[in-house]
């Protein structure tokens, strides 16, 4: 028995495959969504939605490993380092 059977009629969002491009590495993804858009692509040889997207975790630098690393050095010791001699003599 397929789950449509069990939801209310004409009340959900059409749920279908879309095809969300990533323009910043040229990357495609085929996923699941509710989104709705004029604009389509043909892929594979069948048509879906099409959606352009600026960041997904293939450009994203957190998941792509490219991020630079960040000081393990607390915000309260820099903080401590640059202004703590300014803070002593105001006492």
């Amino acid at each position: 028995m397929a789950i449509e059977s069990f939801m209310n009629q004409g009340i959900h969002p059409n749920y279908r495959v879309a095809v969300f491009h990533d323009a910043s590495v040229d990357a495609y993804f085929k996923v699941g969504s509710t989104i709705n858009t004029p604009k389509t692509i043909t892929l594979e040889g069948k048509e879906y939605p099409y959606v352009t997207i600026e960041v997904s975790a293939e450009s994203h630098p957190f998941y792509s490993g490219k991020q630079r690393s960040v000081s393990q050095e607390g915000s309260t010791e820099r903080f401590q380092k640059r202004f703590g001699r300014f803070l002593a003599v105001n006492k």
